[in-house]
């Protein structure tokens, strides 16, 4: 009684077309797949800074936070 059938979702599909129309499923795919292709650009690009900001803190050097701690103990 719980699952549903190949045909249920059939009907549903059709429910669906034919309430919101071909136009509007189509403005909604290509909205969804600009938003997750800019997701992937930005994830992209988030990864590119961390990899800079590793860059700049290298092995010896100080950072501004570690000389206020050591200037409060």
């Amino acid at each position: 009684m719980g699952s549903l059938s190949i045909w249920h979702w059939l009907i549903v599909l059709v429910i669906i077309l034919l309430i919101f129309g071909t136009k509007k499923l189509r403005n909604i795919g290509s909205d969804l797949g600009g938003a997750v292709k800019g997701f992937k650009d930005g994830m992209k690009t988030d990864g590119s800074e961390a990899g800079k900001a590793g860059d700049i803190a290298k092995p010896g050097s100080t950072i501004e936070g570690e000389i206020k701690d050591k200037q409060k103990t």
